[in-house]
């Protein structure tokens, strides 16, 4: 069964930022070692061990399996991550009528950003004023 679509108010994307904080964390962090693993098999393929390979393919699939479990988790929250390396989340929202998203990275304080679904991250302007 599909969920509907939840939109966000800035305040209720703010109160949910610690959480979506930490499974960002968890998300970079997973990424981060995910690529490293990823090295790590292709060295195993470029170096025909097989045992090593199969290995290594595991420990990718497994580090997947651990991101997939993270996005799950914002999507529950209703938020969407958009990058996985810098740690980028829009959260739907409705201005003037229609959906835009409110945007947040990791390293920010609080969500004071949004921008246009068609704009994406290089739309993004001030929250500030806009949003009530």
């Amino acid at each position: 069964m599909a969920r509907k679509a939840r939109h966000f108010t800035i305040e209720q994307a703010n109160r949910a930022l610690p959480l979506v904080r930490r499974i960002v964390e968890d998300v970079v962090r997973g990424y981060a070692e995910l690529t490293r693993r990823q090295e790590a098999l292709q060295q195993a393929v470029s170096g025909g061990d097989a045992p090593a390979r199969e290995q290594r393919r595991g420990e990718v699939e497994a580090q997947v399996e651990e991101i997939n479990v993270y996005i799950e988790e914002l999507n529950h929250v209703g938020c969407e991550l958009k990058d996985f390396r810098m740690g980028l989340v829009d959260f739907p929202a409705t201005l003037d009528g229609r959906i835009v998203c409110l945007c947040w990275k990791l390293g920010e304080d609080d969500v004071s950003w949004w921008h246009e679904v068609s704009t994406g991250f290089g739309g993004r302007q001030t929250a500030v004023g806009v949003f009530r």
